[in-house]
C-alpha cells in the first residue's frame, strides 16, 4: 500500500507509462498525449493500471487537482513505486480532505488483475487488496 483509500471502477491497464503533466487533461482527466496508446480515454473514474508514470514531476500537482475536481482515478494500481503519482495523492488528501489510494503490486499479482471490467481496490495501513 502506498496511499490509503477505497476506490471501485473499471479497470485500465495503461500500454505505456504516462506524464499526467502534459498528458492528460486536468479537468477532464482524457489522456492528450496523442503519441500514448489510450490517446482520447478518459482515467475518471477508473481503476488505473500501470507500471509507473512518465516524466514531469508537476504531474503530482494535476493528480491532486483531478482529485479536487472529482475526474481523477478511483485508485491507481502500480507495479513499481512512483514517488511523484503517490505525492499527487497525499497533497490532495491532506489540501483537500479526498484520498486516492494507490496500490503496489508484485509482478505476479498484477498479472492476475482482469484486463476488462470492475475492480476494487481497498489500501489500509496494514494491507492492500485488489478484488474483481
Amino acid at each position: 500500500m502506498l496511499c490509503e483509500g477505497d476506490g471501485c471502477g473499471e479497470v485500465l491497464w495503461l500500454d505505456e507509462p504516462l506524464s499526467f503533466w502534459g498528458g492528460t487533461d486536468i479537468a477532464t482527466a482524457v489522456i492528450t498525449d496523442v503519441h500514448h496508446p489510450q490517446h482520447g480515454i478518459s482515467l475518471a473514474g477508473r481503476v488505473l493500471v500501470m507500471s509507473a508514470s512518465r516524466g514531469s514531476s508537476s504531474s503530482s500537482s494535476v493528480i491532486a487537482e483531478q482529485v479536487r475536481a472529482g475526474v481523477a482515478p478511483a485508485a491507481i494500481v502500480l507495479s513499481s513505486r512512483d514517488a511523484i503519482v503517490v505525492l499527487g495523492a497525499l497533497a490532495a488528501a491532506e489540501v483537500y480532505g479526498t484520498r486516492l489510494p494507490i496500490v503496489l503490486l508484485g509482478s505476479a499479482a498484477l498479472e492476475g488483475l482482469p484486463r476488462t471490467g470492475n475492480v476494487c481496490v481497498r489500501a489500509d495501513a496494514d494491507a492492500a487488496s485488489v478484488t474483481w
